[in-house]
Formats: structure tokens, sequence, C-alpha cells
């Protein structure tokens, strides 16, 4: 007999099937989900004429009974039925000041978020290809040109163009980066005078709860906006090179591939964070999202536009992880970690002419504490170290090999770099 249903949801603009479609032309109010069963075929004539006429009698009267119950959703209908609820100009619901707020803020930063595009060159087995990627940037300073985003949206690329908001496209030049903390600076070449920037703000001053925005270009959707609160404060990632990030926002704004390096904002329209990554099984926003703190970006700038990097306290070792905690490879000789008489797993070993090298743990020396600080992963030590006052000595807690009769506690003089 081969009966089906359609189901057709479309706010204000219903399909219908042959059989019934004059029958509801003129019911323009009618917007509910519509399910429809297809004709059936008849073997009696008459029977088939009279069920035709009782089904669009029955459709009418549903329609009938549709238009009076729903009537109230239409804006002329609202005006006579319910004159207390103001609408405001246009017939265009009243907006609430968050609401205000988010649409002030999107319109006075979106022109700042550009959409940068990159071509890097691939060496393999085959011979050379070309790989294309892209991201989201934002302008932080309208009169140089520069502006900020993720440093894996970039990475090692040959070529690296921002488009603006006009259309425009511009190419860039690396002003300086670090992938220790994901940030980028780049400067735009030939920007035109009428650039839009946002200004950074605070993001000491965030609390857990706090409304903000994101705006980038998910998939290709340029200045796209989503909202969302601040979920957490403080979290820690690791970024590509598996170096710890802390003071991370945790934001459950959508953020999708396409948005890292754009901007999160505040409602005010302020830089609070730079979107970085998202923690999803799907590789798509899960609700659950990461962002680099303005003030992480505020103190990694300056240096960025001096050195084209940013200085860190370091002592000239390699360090690795264990199952025994993190040890020292190899310490770089003439470094501080040499002088204060730190020793590295990595052995020279001579045979004749023959020399080479050997990892021996229970030479090297492992790391317990750092500055009274428990030191228990390889990535814990690097950023222990890292955060170091570069004028002041490291004070190291340190065990040769496996025996925990040989701790002790030396002080390195660290060197920036």
């Amino acid at each position: 007999m081969g009966d089906h249903i359609v189901q057709i949801q479309r706010l204000g603009n219903i399909r219908h099937t042959p059989h019934f479609r004059a029958s509801v032309r003129k019911f323009h109010c009618y917007a509910a989900p519509a399910y429809f069963t297809g004709n059936h075929r008849m073997n009696n004539h008459i029977g088939s004429r009279k069920t035709t006429y009782l089904l669009r009698s029955v459709f009418l009267f549903i329609s009938l009974i549709c238009l009076f119950a729903t009537s109230s959703m239409h804006p002329l209908c609202a005006q006579s039925i319910s004159p207390d609820i103001p609408l405001a100009r246009g017939g265009i619901a009243p907006r609430s000041v968050e609401e205000q707020r988010v649409i002030s803020s999107y319109k006075k930063i979106n022109k700042a978020v550009v959409h940068i595009s990159t071509q890097s060159t691939v060496f393999d087995v085959f011979g050379t290809s070309h790989q294309e990627g892209s991201g989201s940037g934002v302008i932080i300073d309208a009169k140089q040109g520069l502006v900020i985003t993720n440093y894996h949206v970039i990475g090692e690329a040959n070529r690296v163009s921002v488009t603006l908001a006009s259309g425009a496209t511009y190419p860039v030049l690396r002003v300086g980066q670090d992938p220790d903390t994901e940030i980028a600076l780049l400067q735009m070449v030939g920007a035109p005078e009428n650039l839009v920037a946002a200004p950074l703000g605070d993001s000491g001053v965030l609390e857990v709860g706090q409304r903000v925005l994101a705006i980038g270009n998910p998939f290709g959707l340029n200045r796209t906006l989503t909202v969302g609160s601040i979920s957490s404060l403080g979290r820690t990632i690791r970024s590509e090179n598996g170096r710890l990030i802390e003071d991370i926002i945790q934001t459950d704004a959508a953020i999708n591939p396409g948005n890292s390096g754009g901007p999160l904002l505040d409602t005010a329209g302020r830089v609070v964070g730079l979107n970085t990554a998202i923690l999803s099984r799907s590789g798509e926003s899960a609700g659950i999202g990461f962002a680099i703190s303005a003030n992480q970006i505020t103190k990694t700038i300056p240096q960025l536009i001096r050195f084209g990097k940013v200085l860190r306290p370091k002592i000239g070792v390699v360090i690795i992880d264990t199952d025994n905690g993190p040890a020292l490879l190899y310490v770089q000789p003439g470094s501080p970690a040499e002088r204060a008489g730190l020793r590295g797993a990595r052995q020279v070993m001579r045979r004749g002419w023959y020399s080479g090298y050997v990892i021996d743990l229970s030479q090297a020396d492992f790391i317990l504490e750092i500055n009274g600080q428990a030191i228990k992963s390889k990535p814990e030590a690097i950023s222990a170290i890292s955060q170091s006052s570069a004028s002041k000595e490291i004070q190291l807690k340190v065990r040769r090999g496996v025996s925990a009769e040989s701790v002790r506690e030396i002080l390195v003089q660290p060197i920036l770099d």
C-alpha cells in the first residue's frame, strides 16, 4: 500500500504534498513541524474522491485550529492580545542588557579579528609537496599593524598572510614567536591606516562564571561569534613541544578548528585570552576550550619585539623522564650545570679507535626539588627552571643514581637564553 511519512520542520516555510497545497496556502501563521502521509490508491473511484474530500476537510479544520492557537505568536496578534509586552522597533523582541553588551562588543571588535592563511613545503621520499593551513588572529596595534596568534597556526610555514574583514589580504613578517607559550607576533606589510585594534585586558581579575565571547574563523567561517562562560582559571596544558603552559583559562564557549589564535573577550570587548586548544574526542567543540591568558601575552610581547623570542633562565642540561623520576641526560660543557658539578647519564665510551656514548643512569643526577618545589616529571623541571629569576641562584636537590643515600643540594647560577 506504500504508506510513508514526510517530516518537514521549517519555520515560516512549510513544504506540502501536492494533494494539500491549495488548502493551506493562505495560512501563513502555521509554523509547527508538519507530518504528511502519502496518497493511497483505492479500487473504488468514488470512495477515493470521498476520501480526498474528507482528508481536505480534516486538514482544513486542523489548520484553522492551529491558526487561532498560534496567532499570539504573530507580531500583529501579539500587539492586540498582549498589549503589556513591549516590542522593539521593527517587531524585534526586546533585548536584555547583557544581550546588548554582547552585540556592542562584537560590533566594536569583530573587525580586529583576521583570517590567517599559511603555505608550507613538505619534503618526503616522493619529493616535495605543499600544504595549506588557516587559523585566526587579532590585531593589537593598529598603527604598527601587529597581530597576535598561536604559534601552531603558523608553525614553520613558508608563507603567511592575513585577510581583513574588508576582504583585503596582506603578507606579514614574523616579529617573534614563542613555542613554549604558543604565542606568535606578526606584522602586516603595507597595512591600511583604518585598522581596528582590540585592547588587551587584565586576566588576573577574571572570575569563574564570568561571561566571555570567542571570535574566530572556525571551518573558514569568518568572524564567527560564540558566547560562553569562564569554566575555570589557572589550568595547565601542554604545548606541542611538550612544555607546560600555566595560567590557562578554561571556557565553554564553542571553539572549533580554525578558532586557534582568535581572541577571548570579556563583555567590554577587551582581550582576556587567546583561544588555543580544546579537549574533545571528535576534534570539534565539546564545551571544554582553553585560552592563553592576556597577562601571559602582555608579559611575552615586549621580548618578542626586542629579541624575536622569549629569554628564559637556563642551566645547560637536557632532562629525560625515567621510571625513577626526571634525570639529567646531558650536561653541556662549560655550562652553569657543569660548573656546579652536575652529571648526565650520557657517558663517553672509548675502545681502541672506536668512541661512542652509553647511557648509564647510575652515574646521572636525578632532580628531586627545584627551589623547594617537588619535581615529578621533565615538564615540571623545565617549567620550574624557566620560571626562576635570572638574577638569583637556582636551588637544586638532586640524587646521584638510584641510591637515596647520595642526595645533595647545590646552587646553580642560570643564564638567559
